[in-house]
This record gives C-alpha cells, structure tokens and sequence, in this order.
C-alpha cells in the first residue's frame, strides 16, 4: 500500500479505468496512493511466513489491508502512512476485523519510522523510496523478511521473487504483479577456523560477501578444496565441499547458524559408501 496526501487519493477517483497514476514521487515526499489486491497481500504474507511470533510494519499503510491480514495470522503490527485520512480509515477497518488490540496505525513519515523491532517489514512504494531504504533495511536483525510489491530495493537481488496476475490491479498491464522476498543476512566476510579431529584437523574458510551472496575459498589439510555451493539465509549458513581429506575423495556438506564471530552446527560427510556426520564450529579469526 503506498502513502499519499488526499489531492492523490481524489484525483485517482476520478480517473477513467485505463488510466494509469503518475509514477512519480509529490515534491512532499509522498507517491500515489495504490491498493495492493487482497491475492497478493495474501501471496506476501505467505511468502515472509508471518505467523503468531511476527512483528510487521508497513511503510505506507493505506487502508492497513496488509497490517490487518497479518493480525488475522496472529501476528502484531504497525501500519503508518502519511494521509491521516487513511491512518483513520485503517484503524476503522482493524476494528471491524476485530483485530484492533494487536494492531496500532499512525501518521508517520516512512523515513523517521523505528523498524528496529520488526520481524517483517512490507511495502508497496516507488522504487526510488526502496533503494533510501536500503541501508536502514541491512541494518535490521539479521533473519528479519522484508516483502515487497512491485519495486526492488536498489542493487540487492531477492532471495524470493514471484510474478502472478492479479485481475482487479488498478495500475500497471495485464495486471501482472511482482512480490519479492529479502531476508536481511548475517556478516559472514572474513576468515575462519575450524578444528575437526576425526576428518581433516584445522580447516580455513575465506569468506567474501556482498549482500547474501558469498565467495568462499576452503582449505584443510594444506589443500584446497572445490566450494560447489553456498547459501546464507539469514543466520543459516550452508556450504557443499568436495576434495580429498585424509587421503580419499569426500562430499561434504556443512549447515550452521552464524552469530556474531562463531558458527556452530554440523558436517556430513560422504564418500559414496560411507556416511557421517560431525559438530563442526567455526571461529572468526579477523
């Protein structure tokens, strides 16, 4: 849902159905007010998992659609918006839905909005208003969703994206809607140590990230070893290694939970006919 002044909302009334609004930002800093179809708040709330233990904020709140959908879930929420028109008209409808006691709407400049304590953060905004958020978005805790609604925020590639129609779109052709997942990651650059006494001794890990996508080398034993794979989702990280330890060709496959300067979790190994798995810890070394 996007912010808006009234003038917005008024002239948008009285447009013809093929019109399209303006895909510009007001000189107050506000963009056109557009409802996200109810399939697609639905398909958003699915795709950031918001459940029972969730706080979302949504930064342009409108008529609080997606505030309210998320309470239903038993999530709570903040909605703010600009128009205190619709800052009203959302709290009005929180009260139908009987959701009022878990949700709160304000009228609030999406740039002075505290997003520290949200699990999820929504929007529906110009792209432009997406890449200013881009530095406050990293700095959120990392594993914490942010769901978008046609519009990426700068250079940061979704971990999720999904494009579906939606008939009853008032803006845009062929009613084809964008929602697009990211999950703000973990600081996994720099170098790492792990001890494994029963398969390889001291392994090193040189990690290079931008964003969630990583660059590593791997070494054990005085070899370097082939990374065939990586994923960092939040604070889970996964990496698939092949080489030779001990003397013998291995596939290894290490999955752990990254905080602050250690992992911890574990490594299946596998030779293709002998499995195994072991605690594996990694400390940051700089």
């Amino acid at each position: 849902m996007k912010p808006t002044v009234l003038i917005a909302a008024v002239l948008m009334a009285a447009m013809p159905v093929f019109a399209q609004p303006q895909a510009w930002a007001w000189d107050d800093g506000t963009v056109p007010y557009v409802q996200t179809p109810m399939e697609i708040v639905e398909r958003m709330l699915r795709m950031a998992e918001v459940g029972r233990d969730d706080y979302v904020i949504d930064l342009g709140s409108g008529d609080g659609r997606i505030i309210i959908e998320a309470a239903k879930r038993g999530a709570r929420g903040l909605g703010v918006d600009l128009d205190p028109n619709l800052v009203k008209h959302a709290t009005e409808n929180a009260k139908k839905a009987g959701v009022e006691d878990r949700v709160q709407f304000l009228t609030k400049d999406i740039f002075e909005t505290d997003l520290s304590g949200a699990t999820v953060v929504a929007f529906y905004l110009l792209p432009d208003f997406n890449a200013k958020l881009l530095p406050r978005l990293l700095k959120l805790k990392p594993g914490t969703r942010i769901v978008s609604h046609d519009g990426g925020i700068g250079d940061w590639p979704p971990d999720e994206r999904l494009e579906m129609r939606a008939p009853e779109k008032p803006v845009g052709v062929g009613g084809v809607s964008r929602v697009e997942l990211w999950i703000v990651p973990a600081d996994a650059k720099g170098a790492w140590t792990s001890e494994l006494p029963m398969h390889g001794g001291h392994w090193r890990f040189s990690i290079k990230q931008k964003y969630q996508e990583l660059d590593i080398d791997v070494a054990a034993q005085g070899r370097d070893l082939l990374v065939r794979n990586s994923r960092l989702r939040g604070e889970e990280i996964k990496v698939i290694v092949t080489g030779i330890v001990n003397g013998r060709a291995w596939h290894h496959y290490f999955v752990g939970t990254l905080k602050d300067d250690r992992i911890t979790g574990e490594v299946t190994v596998s030779d293709g006919n002998n499995k195994r798995s072991f605690p594996w810890t990694a400390n940051r070394t700089r």
